[in-house]
């Protein structure tokens, strides 16, 4: 059985985020706007996501 996965892309700039928030969304891999991961659905990866879901979109698959 495969690993759940979602996609997550950057729709917003990090312009004026804390740098907390810069540094969550540096850590999931992502750089650029319109730039997509993908990562496993799992609880550490949603909290992550959780935190930055201003900035950010989720496919999920």
């Amino acid at each position: 059985m495969a690993d759940k996965t979602i996609k997550i892309t950057l729709q917003k700039s990090l312009i004026g985020q804390k740098p907390k928030t810069r540094a969550t969304v540096r850590a999931l891999g992502l750089r650029k706007i319109n730039q997509t991961v993908e990562h496993r659905d799992d609880a550490s990866t949603r909290g992550m996501v959780h935190r930055v879901q201003h900035l950010v979109t989720v496919d999920e698959n």
